[in-house]
């Protein structure tokens, strides 16, 4: 999975990753959340209008509606294929964006994750890490959540970098790297020998 803040370069890793991939003979699927259904890209539309305000919870509730789609529908069949799925988004968003950024209770988020994800977790996790001023830089056409500031983005970027400590496999991977070094990083991890 690739997490991160808004314009950290995880849509570039993906199409470089599954690049990678494909190199390999490795069958994978590359997609994304919010967005990875039709129902999920509907969702996707209503969570980014910079129009539509919304409270914290509602905002969540849409956010594992999706997720719940999204593992369901895409990610436990294409893993039940034998492919390598690779994501951008998945809990720890959530727990870093509705959690640490709109301050819902963590036990909560957590909770209806499971919930959504019937406890899929995934093998790896990696943070491409920015500085909230760089990532908050990079946006242009500012969606609901770009139009938050720099404080909501240090305090995602704070959670993200707290949560990460207790994920087994996960790595923090400088984002501001040019995004073939990034690429490189992330698939040094990855159990590639022999493939």
């Amino acid at each position: 999975m690739l997490e991160g803040l808004d314009a950290s370069g995880k849509t570039t890793q993906l199409r470089l990753l599954g690049e990678a991939l494909a190199a390999r003979g490795i069958p994978h699927l590359a997609t994304r959340e919010p967005g990875g259904t039709q129902l999920g890209a509907r969702l996707r539309e209503v969570l980014l209008d910079p129009a539509r305000a919304m409270r914290p919870l509602t905002e969540l509730l849409l956010m594992v509606a999706d997720r719940h789609e999204h593992v369901e529908g895409v990610i436990r069949p294409a893993l039940a294929a034998g492919q390598w799925v690779l994501c951008s988004r998945y809990t720890l968003s959530s727990l870093a964006y509705q959690g640490f950024g709109r301050g819902l209770d963590l036990d909560v988020v957590r909770r209806l994750n499971e919930l959504a994800t019937g406890g899929l977790e995934p093998d790896y996790v990696f943070l491409l890490d920015l500085p909230p001023r760089v990532a908050y830089e990079r946006t242009r056409d500012r969606d609901r959540f770009e139009e938050e500031g720099l404080e909501f983005f240090t305090q995602v970027r704070v959670g993200y970098l707290e949560l990460l400590r207790g994920v087994p496999r996960g790595y923090v991977i400088d984002g501001t790297l040019p995004p073939h070094k990034v690429c490189g990083e992330i698939l040094a991890r990855l159990p590639l020998s022999g493939l």
